[in-house]
């Protein structure tokens, strides 16, 4: 069948996307789904399986055909994702099903890509979401315990978990209706917490793979992280690596739900990157040892837009170090590598497949062979061909995280590099090694929103950079009240619970009360040195505390010990307390009873009658912010707002909202705000939440130089160190006019919105470093030729692949060399050896167009440079956009 082109379905999305992706029913012929102990079984035929996990509201909508599209061009066969219960029931009977929370139109265009579902309904989801994905509103069930054996849970779940299989079906979408949708999950990493739910935890998790047959949905349904699924519930592995997972019956495959080819990060974290060379040999095991079905978490991971970061203190960037970014752009060489280890796991699946259970062969005492055959004809197999029914694939591994490993493998000698495997699909010939990366290196920029030209001078571009080094020079603000600002606030005696009040509609809680100070405390503090502080138990995730309007101190952590010492005036005093939350709790068992604001006593120490117990006094709350409650965001409500103009001059203020308009940058690169002079606050485009912001700096060490051998944890590669864990926010396209957009800021502790500016986000730069030893390009070892027989890879050369983003050329080579070139992308030298028209052979083929290729041998390069040695081409290119062609001057 015929799918539509990247670029088609991005354009007509500006129509609309219903009229572009046929119904669900045309999208397949209707199949059925099954398993069995080896592998997901489609259609009759059993299948390995490469998912990819993109969660559909954490980009827009408009994004969605590009990073399904890239997805596939990457070798998925599945697209995976959670179904996020707070978004689609945000208030209880009150269904969202519409924009970037349309489940329905995200599954339908994942089908017109030929492309299978895994939809994970939960509904419980953790994914770093607010919550973990449950509406706020659930705690509020009287009798409610989550995720146990209790009436009132259940009762819910099982409502949220109907509609959605409802809804699937009644949009033709599960498999045997000839969609896209091939199996479901329920629950969610439950294993992890069931001990501490007892018996009732078993109860639950018996109940609710019952519960999940019972909605006859006709697909197979898995329980991830769950080694006691009921039968036919698939239990399936989460983690770094999980090669050594056995499900629970020997009439289950082996699946991999999360592969965790990244890690969150937090408010002044660093930010973990997950090597692609480790990440490539943690799927080549999985695949070696049995496994079938491997998710990537994520494979895109986008951005909590709004205040749906959970935490607490997740930063509003979900990049995850995928192999598309948050902005939709290729993360290179993780994408490419990863394209590659996918052609080859599927040049090795007509054995793989036919295959009950590999051959295994200790080569070595840190070295293994895992060989996947069916009807060999003889020991050497040179009869091996790819898709007949003499088929030999084989996986050799070093797992050995220091020392290469020279071993013998039917005959045959095989380098392997230190933590890595080779990939031989016919048994005889390398085809990938996890180690060898030969994808491109991408390096992205997020910089000023001008044409960018090969011939602009260091001058002329640094003009430009002062010309448009902030969003705006024309600012608005006005400030926002401390304490209480209207009609809608309530007095009771204590201290409420802090979700219990604001149901989570907002992340601020003002608490005032009045404290009476005498003249005999005031000289008491005096004669003995005394300081007055405010005194909690337990307090998450920021306290504000203000005496008399002015700000006194502020504490941060979760469920923190706070001390804040204060000062009075003699007689009356406004004590205001602001309650706020980051995130809430999105991981852990009773997240019901995990709340907000202050646990414990809360008083007033160093007065000279005693210990005050502020929990006794009256206070009066007051919930948001006025501008929150005014919309002051939004086009058609901001004028409710007494704005006045803002000077240069004026100093930093806290609390305080601005507003500016400004231009949408030319062209369709992905756009970044850059607020990396402001403090901490939310922001707002023509309506539209970005989400928070906090320009909380990383710790200066811990940034060590990487190593991609040897097991994987989230702190052993990072970068950032001293640095702003996130500056730049991503403001998609879709939410953007050309001109006049509004920007609106809300401000907490203080910064210059002068400095503000817009971005683009885009790959300026490409290198490649490629080995002429290197295998050849892995499209080639699927053509007919080589499958028949006719030509051996030895009759292949390598390639060097360079590739600009959709929209982008080549324009120019800033390096080539072809022979020993030293360094590493934008840092590449001569070395001893250098074929002198090695400019000029890759400039002729690569300048001028979007993807280019070039092969590695001496006879392409007009001769051997250097005979006796290994060569290696080593490129710079430099991609411009491709409507910038002729623009040479200001």
């Amino acid at each position: 069948m015929m799918f539509p082109s990247r670029r088609a379905l991005l354009q007509c999305f500006t129509v609309s996307l219903i009229t572009c992706i046929s119904s669900a029913s045309t999208f397949f012929n209707p199949f059925n789904v099954t398993y069995d102990h080896r592998a997901i079984i489609i259609d009759g035929n059993r299948r390995m399986l490469i998912s990819a996990g993109i969660h559909y509201p954490r980009a827009t909508p408009q994004m969605w055909p590009d990073i399904i599209a890239k997805s596939k061009e990457g070798g998925a066969d599945v697209i995976q994702t959670y179904v996020f219960w707070s978004e689609h029931e945000p208030v209880r009977g009150q269904y969202n099903f519409e924009g970037k929370n349309d489940l329905v139109k995200f599954a339908k265009l994942v089908g017109s890509y030929g492309l299978y579902f895994h939809l994970r309904i939960g509904p419980y989801v953790c994914a770093e979401w607010n919550f973990g994905g449950f509406p706020v509103w659930l705690r509020d069930i009287p009798g409610i315990e989550f995720r146990t054996d209790n009436a009132p849970f259940k009762e819910e779940m099982q409502r949220f978990v109907k509609k959605i299989v409802d809804l699937m079906r009644e949009e033709m979408l599960l498999s045997w209706q000839g969609g896209p949708i091939i199996m479901l999950q329920i629950e969610n990493e439950y294993g992890n917490m069931e001990s501490t739910y007892g018996q009732r935890g078993k109860e639950y998790v018996k109940w609710a793979a019952r519960m999940a047959l019972g909605l006859g949905a006709g697909v197979p349904w898995v329980m991830c992280k769950q080694t006691d699924a009921p039968d036919p519930i698939i239990d399936a592995c989460n983690g770094y690596y999980c090669d050594g997972y056995k499900p629970n019956s020997n009439n289950k495959p082996t699946l991999w739900t999360e592969n965790w080819d990244g890690w969150y990060t937090t408010w002044g974290g660093r930010l973990p990157h997950r090597p692609a060379e480790d990440l490539a040999f943690a799927v080549a095991r999985f695949f070696q040892r049995g496994g079938s079905f491997m998710n990537y978490y994520m494979y895109f991971g986008g951005t909590n837009f709004g205040r749906t970061s959970g935490g607490p203190f997740y930063i509003t960037s979900y990049d995850y170090d995928a192999p598309i970014d948050e902005y939709g752009l290729l993360s290179e060489p993780k994408w490419g590598h990863l394209k590659d280890l996918h052609a080859a796991i599927k040049l090795c699946e007509p054995a793989l497949v036919a295959a009950d259970s590999p051959q295994y062969i200790r080569l070595g005492p840190n070295q293994e062979a895992h060989v996947y055959r069916v009807n060999v004809l003889s020991e050497g197999l040179n009869s091996s061909q790819y898709g007949s029914q003499s088929s030999c694939s084989a996986f050799l591994a070093n797992i050995d995280e220091h020392k290469a490993a020279s071993v013998s493998f039917f005959g045959q000698s095989y380098i392997l590099p230190p933590w890595s495997v080779s990939v031989l699909p016919d048994c005889r010939n390398t085809v990938f090694n996890t180690a060898k990366v030969g994808a491109q290196t991408s390096i992205k920029t997020v910089d000023f929103a001008l044409p960018l030209s090969s011939k602009l001078s260091v001058a002329q571009q640094s003009m430009i950079d002062s010309k448009v080094s902030s969003i705006s020079k024309s600012w608005m603000t006005v400030k926002e009240p401390i304490g209480i600002w209207g009609e809608n606030n309530f007095t009771v005696q204590g201290i409420l619970e802090h979700l219990n009040v604001t149901k989570d509609s907002t992340d601020y809680l003002w608490l005032m009360t009045r404290i009476y100070v005498s003249e005999n405390d005031i000289s008491f503090w005096e004669e003995n040195n005394v300081t007055p502080a405010i005194m909690i138990d337990s307090m998450r995730d920021v306290l504000r505390v203000f005496i008399n309007g002015q700000l006194t101190g502020s504490v941060s952590g979760r469920w923190v010990k706070v001390v804040q010492p204060v000062k009075f005036v003699p007689g009356d005093n406004d004590l205001v307390l602001l309650s706020q939350t980051v995130g809430l709790q999105n991981y852990g068992a009773f997240l019901e009873k995990d709340g907000a604001g202050f646990r414990g006593q809360v008083k007033l120490t160093g007065f000279k009658n005693g210990d005050v117990d502020l929990s006794k006094l009256l206070w009066t709350y007051q919930v948001g912010l006025r501008g929150e409650f005014q919309k002051i965001y939004e086009i058609k409500e901001n004028i409710k707002a007494e704005w006045t103009d803002l000077m240069p001059d004026v100093i930093p203020s806290t609390f305080t909202w601005y507003k500016t308009y400004f231009d949408a940058p030319d062209g369709l690169d992905p756009v970044a705000l850059d607020v990396g002079s402001m403090g901490k606050g939310q922001a707002w485009v023509n309506g539209h939440h970005i989400g928070r912001y906090w320009t909380k700096v990383a710790p200066k060490e811990g940034c060590q130089t990487c190593d991609y051998r040897g097991a994987y944890k989230s702190d052993k590669c990072t970068t950032n160190c001293g640095k702003p864990t996130q500056i730049w926010y991503h403001v998609p396209r879709a939410w953007l006019q050309a001109s006049n957009n509004l920007l609106v800021i809300f401000e907490e502790t203080g910064g210059n919105p002068f400095e503000i500016s817009v971005k683009i986000r885009s790959t300026q730069s490409v290198c490649a470093q490629i080995s002429e030893s290197h295998y050849p390009p892995l499209w080639k070892l699927s053509h007919s030729d080589f499958v028949d027989g006719k030509i051996s890879a030895d009759d292949m050369v390598p390639e060097m692949q360079l590739r600009c983003e959709d929209g982008y050329i080549i324009s120019s080579i800033e390096f080539a060399s072809y022979g020993t070139p030293q360094g590493s992308c934008q840092a590449f030298s001569r070395g001893n050896c250098h074929a002198p028209n090695s400019l000029s052979v890759v400039s002729k083929t690569c300048v001028g167009r979007n993807s280019c290729s070039t092969g590695i041998s001496n006879a392409i390069f007009g001769g051997d440079p250097c005979r006796g040695i290994v060569k290696i081409l080593a490129v710079e290119a430099r991609c411009i956009p491709s409507s910038n062609i002729g623009f040479s001057q200001l």
